[in-house]
This record gives C-alpha cells, sequence and structure tokens, in this order.
C-alpha cells in the first residue's frame, strides 16, 4: 500500500512443537482411536461375539471405518499437515498491519491481514519460540452457538495468526511500538528485516 513500509517478516518454526491446546488434544486423540481399533477388531472377528455367523460383522466394521480415520488424523496426520503448512507460510509485519500470506493447493494463495488500529486484542503464548494471536483466541470446543477455531493454528480463519515463531517477544514488543506510533501517526521508515526459523 502506498507509504506501508515493512518492519519484520518471518516464517513459522518448521520443527514439531506441542501447543497447550495438546494437553487435552493427545490424550483424547489416543483414547478415541484406541476405542475403535477395538470396535474394528471386534467386527471383524478378532475376539468377542459378533451377529454374523461367519465371524464378521460388516456394517459394524463399515460404520468404524469414519471414526478410525479422525482418529489417525487427531493422533499423528494434523501433525504431517501443519509441517506441510509451515513450510508455505510467511509473516510480516508493516507500519499499518499484521500479513499472513499461505501458499495452497495447486499454488492457490491465502491471505489473513489486520490492521494495528483495528486489532481488538494480541494474546501471546510462550516467551521465546511462541504465537501471536491478533484477536480473541477462540476455544477449540465451545458450546452450541460459541464461536470455535481450527485445532490447526496454521488453518487461516477469522483471527490473524503468527503460530512458531521465533522471538515472539521481540515481534509482540513491535508490534505494539507501532500501534502507538501509528496512533500517533509517527513512524519513520526501517530496512527490511527478516527472522530465521529457530
Amino acid at each position: 500500500m502506498p507509504g506501508e513500509s515493512i518492519y519484520w517478516a518471518g516464517m513459522p518454526n518448521p520443527t514439531v512443537i506441542f501447543h497447550s491446546d495438546d494437553w487435552t488434544a493427545i490424550p483424547f486423540s489416543l483414547i478415541w482411536t484406541g476405542f475403535f481399533v477395538f470396535w474394528e477388531a471386534q467386527a471383524l472377528g478378532f475376539w468377542g461375539k459378533t451377529s454374523r455367523p461367519g465371524g464378521t460383522d460388516v456394517f459394524m466394521a463399515l460404520w468404524g471405518i469414519p471414526f478410525l480415520v479422525v482418529g489417525n488424523y487427531m493422533v499423528w496426520g494434523r501433525f504431517l499437515v501443519d509441517a506441510w503448512l509451515k513450510r508455505r507460510t510467511y509473516y510480516a509485519v508493516t507500519n499499518r498491519r499484521v500479513l499472513v500470506l499461505q501458499e495452497g493447493w495447486k499454488m492457490k494463495m491465502k491471505t489473513s491481514t489486520t490492521f494495528l488500529e483495528a486489532i481488538p486484542t494480541i494474546e501471546r503464548e510462550g516467551t521465546g519460540r511462541g504465537t501471536l494471536w491478533f484477536g480473541p483466541k477462540y476455544p477449540v470446543v465451545a458450546a452450541k452457538g460459541r464461536k470455535t477455531r481450527n485445532l490447526s493454528r496454521f488453518s487461516i480463519g477469522d483471527v490473524t495468526v503468527f503460530a512458531d515463531i521465533g522471538d515472539v517477544d521481540t515481534v509482540y514488543r513491535l508490534i505494539m511500538d507501532l500501534r502507538e506510533k501509528e496512533g500517533r501517526g509517527s513512524i519513520s521508515r526501517p530496512g527490511l528485516t527478516y527472522a530465521s526459523p529457530d
């Protein structure tokens, strides 16, 4: 935009990082998947009784497959999806806004942007390496009618998020300073700096 300058640019840390959500997601996903492994084993006649003389209950086996697929995604598949998205996600802070650019399938681009003065609140998670939420951090699971978010922090949604960035405190302070200067209309234009993933 005219008069806009980039103050910081970076990418998510490419390693597997566990977040606060995982304290509940991992145990739940293990219990869920374990239950449907036993479900499938019983439906296929490996133990227990089945409703079919041949030892296999086809309907029950087919019924359990979607739940087993969801369970496997929650246990390990989501980490593969996040790793794929991390290599295609870029962050930037300008004197006017925060931006997320993400390359999707077939080079389709997704963007998320929030003007500095329009950020209602900034929620920070972590100190050295962490996540910044430029808006409310909605829960993954909530009561009916309440707003929720995707389990993946790299899914482009209503709230702009810088996930798994290095030196999150420095980026947080930079944005707070820019918000203050934007309000006074006195931002100078620095050279572009890039943050390398930790």
